[in-house]
């Protein structure tokens, strides 16, 4: 058992109320079972959690859909277990559903794992994806500082070039403009 399978296990065990479905569904290695949990109706989520993250865990692609679900949930307990299958699934769809959560207008306040995980991914959509959501949140007033920052962070670990002005307009923010720096300093000279 690994670390976040560990940690999702403690944390559902009272949601479930430490049931036998609970248990029955932490120790199945019958695929199927763990797929009609996705599709089955009136499933407490956090069955459908479990089911999600083992699939996902295992390289199962029907488990993608409840897993990027789980990506933009208000728990980011859940979003950490989603962010993790998600990078174990490896599905060819993750980079752009998280690129399209990252710069959900209406779901800022939930965008912070899906930057994290376009970070992770290295993928193309990566640099674009953090780039338009930080342009975006170095508007005046925009509360959502925890996500700006995380973009400057990823966009200094992607280390692409592309990031520049928008790291340089970061500068004067007083909540990233260290991390803007720090980012501007890991890119390529030109």
């Amino acid at each position: 058992m690994d670390e976040e399978f560990r940690s999702l296990t403690d944390r559902l065990r009272s949601e479930s109320g430490d049931s036998a479905a609970f248990h029955r569904l932490l120790g199945t290695e019958d695929d199927e079972e763990l797929a009609g949990v996705l599709v089955e109706r009136e499933r407490p989520l956090w069955a459908r959690e479990i089911a999600a993250f083992r699939l996902g865990c295992r390289g199962d692609p029907r488990a993608f859909e409840a897993l990027v679900l789980l990506l933009n949930h208000r728990d980011p307990e859940r979003c950490v277990s989603a962010v993790h299958a998600l990078l174990l699934l490896g599905d060819p769809r993750t980079p752009r559903a998280a690129a399209a959560l990252a710069g959900n207008t209406l779901r800022t306040a939930y965008a912070l794992y899906p930057v994290r995980l376009l970070t992770a991914l290295r993928a193309p959509e990566s640099v674009p994806a953090l780039v338009g959501t930080l342009r975006r949140l170095l508007a005046p007033g925009e509360p959502h500082w925890r996500v700006a920052l995380a973009c400057v962070e990823g966009l200094g670990s992607l280390g692409d070039a592309e990031a520049r002005p928008v790291l340089r307009a970061a500068l004067p923010h007083p909540r990233l403009g260290t991390a803007a720096a720090e980012a501007l300093s890991r890119l390529p000279a030109r």
